[in-house]
Parts: C-alpha cells; structure tokens; sequence
C-alpha cells in the first residue's frame, strides 16, 4: 500500500513561507537540501511524519500562479477557537470560522488562512470523518 509522504508547494520567498508556516502550523524544519538553482525544505510536526515540501527557485522573478486546480491543504485541529484566536494573535488573518450541516447535524467547522503565496490552507475541527 502506499503511504502519503509529503505535499509540495512552490514559494517565493523561503525565509517568510517558513515563518508562517512555523506560527500557522507550529511545523518545524525537518530538512533542507540546498542545490545551484533550488532549495527544498522539509516542514513537519510531532503529531505525524507527514510533510511539507516548500521549493524555492533561486532564479524566480515572478510570483507563482496556482491555475485553476489548485484547491486547498487541509490539517485537523483539536481547538477551532482557540487556533483561530492564536492565528489572529499572531497577524494573520484567518477567515471567519464556518459550519457545514446536514439534515441539522454538525458536519464540520472550519476556517480558511491563506500563506504568503496565495496557498488556502483548511483548518477543520476534529469531528466526524475528520480526525
């Protein structure tokens, strides 16, 4: 079977995409591998060994473009609250906390942050399906 490893985005911008990520996500820099023309970063937390890969090309002038496929990271957070509170707290600006519900019961709650390169990233409270 296999297993998810890692999610690569690419940055513009390494030292500020690390930042964020280390204050929205509290992810740590597992690895780096420097290269002539890119550098690869390995962002994880304790909670699994999942990872986020930014890639910065050291030739890049322009700001990248996600197209019209891109979508969404999405994390499970114990706190939805307390999470966004810390977010605001912190000078990001998370969108305002949502519910989805079906047939009146709580399917999700959950909130949008977007990093500095325009990447959504879904915070949803662990609760159904999502744990």
């Amino acid at each position: 079977m296999a297993k998810a490893i890692h999610t690569m985005i690419r940055v513009f911008d390494l030292d500020r995409s690390i930042s964020f990520y280390k204050q929205a996500l509290k992810l740590e820099v597992a690895d780096r591998l420097d290269f002539d023309g890119f550098s690869l970063v390995y962002l994880r937390n304790d909670e699994n060994d999942f990872e986020l890969e930014l890639t910065h090309n050291h030739d890049q002038s322009d700001r990248y473009t996600h197209g019209t496929g891109y979508g969404h990271l999405a994390v499970c957070i114990e706190d939805i609250r307390s999470t966004h509170s810390h977010l605001l707290a912190n000078s990001l600006k998370p969108a305002d906390i949502k519910e989805f519900h079906r047939e009146g019961n709580l399917m999700a709650r959950f909130f949008f942050l977007v990093d500095p390169d325009g990447y959504k990233i879904e915070f949803i409270e662990r609760h159904g399906r999502f744990k």
